[in-house]
């Protein structure tokens, strides 16, 4: 037992050759089960009754919507459910559309196509730019595999979602803050698109006074919001707010997305029995804690990888709603620690606690749905804390380029 703790202690278990030989082996395993999930269905609806590429069929249909002059429809339920079963000419469960209007042009362009190529070309393009992000921050040979195979890949593949579009967005941010900082500034502005991911982004702008990055998000806010008024009018806000009722009560309050997928401390407190004020308390209190320590490193001169690493770190952690297909943004914490720790050293648990990240994403709806185990929430816990001590360790740790081998 005492090797064993030594072993997760120091990360020596984790060498070149396992990590390469594990990836190798998960990225069989996925590609061989999702060739079996596609070869299975019927037609674009699986052996589950569901459409192929599940909450892409959400974004499709409000596409079709506003290819048919109905955009403000797609926050209706109803009638965003009717949309999604023309779609597939058969009844198809119900998964809502969330997002804001400026959205909209993404589900456009992609109902311009049919379904399947739509889905195809988004997640090949999304996916690309998610690897590009993530060789870009750690330029090393493995880098390439790793991402690849990185569970929370097929999940969100699996689900047709926009995990890989929200790191791109942020990883790229975060790499061209401090060399291009507008254009830093307007790919945080195109995150706005998933509003509840920027409740930090801004504190840790301002606590590290990026003026420029911040000019340039609010710039691209304004002009996303200018745009989608111009071209639907001002009643698709009206029609976004509204929805916004059933999305807090229905979606996340209530849990029909199901506590399980969920991997905030909300859904733990409410899948463990906890009142929703209790859920909202605990996640109001966790957010407060991120948001000063978040502010006071960004204001320190930590290295910028540990600053960056708690950004997306805290980003997940801060909001209620965040499923497992989200956990794809915890690559950019896995590959700045990664970073610093390739540069700097690594420190006790560092290595076992960052293979527990990338693995995580795999087993934490099944873990969560058997034992009610949040293994998602506590292991973004768990990074947050490591990445704090690092800090508190040498708070004037200086980054230093990773030679590309």
């Amino acid at each position: 037992m005492a090797h064993f703790w030594q072993g997760l202690q120091s990360g020596e278990w984790l060498t070149r050759a396992r990590i390469r030989g594990y990836s190798l082996i998960l990225l069989g395993l996925c590609a061989v089960a999702m060739a079996g999930w596609i070869a299975l269905s019927d037609g674009l609806i699986d052996r589950n009754g569901k459409p192929v590429g599940t909450d892409f069929s959400n974004v499709y249909a409000a596409g079709q919507l506003a290819w048919q002059g109905r955009a403000a429809d797609a926050y209706d339920p109803p009638l965003q459910h009717e949309a999604e079963k023309a779609v597939f000419g058969r009844d198809v469960p119900f998964f809502g559309w969330h997002y804001p209007p400026f959205f909209l042009g993404i589900a456009f362009l992609a109902a311009a196509l049919p379904y399947a190529w739509g889905l195809s070309l988004w997640l090949t393009a999304s996916f690309a730019a998610y690897l590009v992000t993530l060789r870009a921050i750690l330029p090393r040979p493995e880098t390439w595999l790793v991402a690849t195979a990185f569970p929370a890949v097929f999940v969100n593949i699996g689900h047709g979602q926009n995990g890989f579009l929200t790191t791109a967005l942020l990883g790229g941010a975060l790499h061209l803050l401090t060399r291009r900082p507008w254009l830093a500034g307007i790919l945080i502005g195109l995150l706005a698109y998933k509003p509840q991911f920027g409740v930090m982004i801004p504190i840790a702008l301002l606590a590290g006074g990026h003026w420029r990055t911040i000019g340039g998000a609010i710039l691209t806010v304004a002009a996303l919001v200018a745009i989608s008024t111009l071209a639907l009018g001002t009643e698709i806000w009206h029609a976004f707010v509204a929805s916004t009722t059933f999305t807090q009560t229905v979606v996340l309050e209530a849990g029909n997305t199901g506590w399980e997928k969920i991997q905030s401390i909300f859904s733990a407190v409410r899948m463990w029995g906890g009142s929703v004020a209790m859920a909202y308390s605990a996640q109001a209190t966790l957010a407060v804690t991120l948001a000063a320590t978040l502010a006071w490193l960004w204001h320190s001169d930590a290295a910028f990888e540990l600053k960056a690493a708690a950004l997306a770190t805290a980003s997940l952690l801060a909001t209620p709603y965040v499923l497992d297909y989200d956990l794809v943004v915890l690559a950019l914490a896995i590959a700045y620690l990664a970073r610093l720790g390739l540069a700097r050293g690594f420190r006790g648990f560092e290595i076992s606690l960052l293979a527990a990240a990338w693995i995580v994403p795999l087993c934490s709806r099944g873990i969560a749905q058997v034992t009610a185990i949040p293994l998602g929430l506590t292991t973004l816990l768990l990074l947050y804390a490591i990445i704090m001590r690092r800090v508190m360790e040498n708070r004037s740790y200086v980054a230093q380029p990773v030679a590309q081998t």
